[in-house]
């Protein structure tokens, strides 16, 4: 009789639970402090009642341990400088989203070489995690792979759903379970209401298939995510920051009753893909907000130490340190610049108001 199952799979390599990993790397109550208040100041900022500017900012993607570590030491010491108007995550994105084929992460695959030790990049990325939550740093990432939140969600303070997986339905139920405030960004066209649907769908009660701690396949049932907002990345059309666009996006989330609650991504389409043209999209992004417009509630921005990027060689000895090897980034200087120089504009923000 011919074979009708599992075809095209080479083998299935069992992993540890959920609850194994968290117990053999568990979150201490520094970490835990920093996820909970982390999340609870986003969670105000959303609703209004903090008036700090939320900025995402960190490497595209991690993949050296030492450099995303050092990243992290220094956005924390400017963070305690700038905290009181603007709140900074960090970027610790461990999964990358992929065309066709290329790194999808140091989760799938940690040591750079094909070898695909997932279960070696969950513990890495939860030991990254947790070292960066200590020093009292909030954490962002995108999530990806339905299954990976069980493995480290409980040490991300804010997530995002990227442009290709925000009109997944299997994405957005995920997202309705997820304990932290979840940014949903337009569609590759350039299509808000992909975005709209997926806030909206996210924030109902959903009933799924997906893994308890134990790794147990299960029916998941939740409540509902209240805290989705739209991330602007622009698209095939264009950017998508300038007032037009943001008032247009506003416009989209009232008509269905949704807080018009709306970050700027300004890498990707935004920039035109040219890292370069981060600081101009940050800065008309800005202004928009220090003129008055309360629904930019947040920035994202791609930083890493050192800017550009670089390819992925066999030979990985020879990786320039603190360079991606995703998007390009912009340096840590020009970070801190623009950051310090927001924080300074901010002090004479103009009386808040809500765009029609």
């Amino acid at each position: 009789m011919d074979k009708t199952q599992d075809i095209n799979v080479r083998s299935m390599v069992p992993l540890v639970s959920p609850r194994d990993l968290r117990k053999s790397l568990p979150a201490t109550e520094l970490a835990s402090e920093t996820v909970v208040q982390g999340r609870h100041r986003v969670q105000r900022i959303l609703r209004r009642e903090d008036p700090a500017l939320l900025a995402a900012v960190g490497p595209c993607s991690i993949h050296d341990e030492v450099s995303a570590i050092e990243y992290a030491m220094r956005l924390t010491d400017l963070a305690q400088r700038v905290g009181d108007r603007l709140m900074l995550v960090m970027r610790v994105y461990f999964e990358k989203p992929r065309t066709t084929v290329g790194w999808k992460g140091l989760i799938n695959d940690p040591a750079l070489d094909g070898t695909f030790d997932i279960e070696g990049g969950l513990r890495k990325a939860r030991e990254i995690l947790l070292r960066i939550n200590e020093m009292g740093m909030p954490c962002a990432s995108e999530i990806l792979d339905p299954i990976t939140p069980q493995y480290t969600a409980d040490l991300i303070t804010w997530a995002s759903l990227g442009a290709r997986t925000t009109e997944s339905q299997t994405h957005r139920q995920m997202a309705s379970g997820l304990s932290m405030p979840i940014g949903f960004k337009n569609g590759t066209d350039g299509n808000l209401q992909t975005a709209v649907d997926a806030i909206e769908a996210a924030r109902h009660a959903h009933a799924f298939l997906g893994i308890d701690s134990a790794g147990q396949t299960c029916i998941v049932n939740t409540g509902g995510n209240p805290f989705g907002h739209m991330i602007l990345r622009g698209g095939r059309s264009g950017p998508n920051y300038d007032a037009a666009s943001v008032a247009l996006a506003t416009a989209a989330l009232q008509k269905r009753d949704l807080e018009p609650n709306i970050m700027v991504d300004c890498s990707h389409a935004n920039s035109e893909k040219d890292y370069r043209k981060q600081p101009q999209v940050w800065q008309a992004a800005t202004r928009q907000r220090i003129e008055g417009n309360a629904n930019i509630i947040g920035l994202m921005l791609e930083s890493n130490l050192n800017e550009g990027n670089q390819p992925l060689t066999d030979d990985v000895a020879h990786l320039k340190y603190g360079v991606s090897i995703t998007d390009s980034c912009i340096g840590w200087e020009q970070t801190a610049e623009l950051i310090v120089q927001t924080h300074e504009a901010l002090g004479g923000v103009k009386r808040q108001t809500v765009s029609a």
